[in-house]
């Protein structure tokens, strides 16, 4: 037996021609939590950002999610769809964005952040590391309500009949798995982890691994993009092979991190 989904209207609300989708709002969530344990995580001793410095931090990090999302997408799952409408890459309202560009565009606009602060970009990383998976879980529940990304055909009793599904089939409701592996369980992992200071590195290095991992096995049960398909052995998807590389460099900065601390306390 499945679980038939209301139709929800994906506009939260309209100001004249404006119109609010509930996806943007749960970004705008995501950075207001962000914001709000930054500016309680900047007093400690430890800390590589001050609170004068968050209003920053938020700023450049908001600009590398939306620009490196919006071009990973378009790069990695609409490069032909580009291609042929080059446009087509400034009509964000139209949708797609992707965490792995997302990702990169962080990466670019906290290196250039530590450069301002002075403080070296794997510090900043550790502090930002356990800012992000809220704001992932509340995207996904963004997508739950939209009607995308959803999961593939199953008999589990749990399963989610989507208005918006042609075939009208019960798939797993992968997003709401995204959303507590990646959102909740990934922040009380590493809210716990950087309560107290941690080699360099570390906090970065687990967001990744443990990220990419389960990103790697939500996708057994999330429907690959129609038009990509498998990319390799014909099971494996797109965010999939875009994950290895996160698991691989989460464990060797991990490793690294570890071997690096442990020489330190070496008399």
């Amino acid at each position: 037996m499945a679980i038939a989904l209301p139709e929800i209207d994906p506009v939260a609300f309209a100001v004249g021609p404006l119109r609010v989708h509930w996806y943007g709002l749960m970004y705008l969530g995501g950075f207001a939590f962000a914001w709000a344990l930054a500016l309680a995580r900047s007093d400690r001793s430890w800390s590589p950002v001050r609170r004068h410095q968050v209003e920053d931090l938020i700023f450049f990090g908001a600009l590398g999610v939306i620009l490196g999302g919006r071009l990973g997408y378009v790069l990695f799952y609409g490069l032909d769809k580009w291609l042929a409408d080059p446009l087509w890459v400034f009509r964000v309202w139209e949708g797609g964005m992707s965490f792995h560009g997302g990702l990169l565009g962080v990466v670019i606009a906290l290196w250039l952040f530590a450069r301002r602060i002075g403080q070296p970009l794997l510090a900043v990383g550790d502090f930002t590391a356990p800012l992000v998976p809220i704001g992932l879980g509340l995207g996904r529940i963004g997508n739950f309500v939209g009607q995308e990304l959803w999961g593939r055909p199953t008999d589990v009793p749990w399963a989610v009949i989507f208005p918006r599904d042609p075939q009208h089939l019960p798939r797993h409701p992968s997003q709401l798995y995204e959303a507590l592996l990646e959102g909740v369980v990934l922040f009380a992992v590493l809210y716990w982890v950087t309560r107290k200071p941690r080699p360099l590195g570390f906090a970065s290095g687990l967001f990744l691994f443990l990220y990419g991992l389960f990103r790697f096995l939500v996708e057994f049960v999330r429907e690959p993009d129609a038009h990509i398909g498998f990319d390799l052995f014909g099971w494996m998807s797109r965010g999939q092979l875009l994950s290895l590389p996160m698991v691989a460099a989460g464990a060797l900065l991990v490793g690294w991190s570890l071997a690096r601390g442990r020489k330190r306390e070496q008399p």
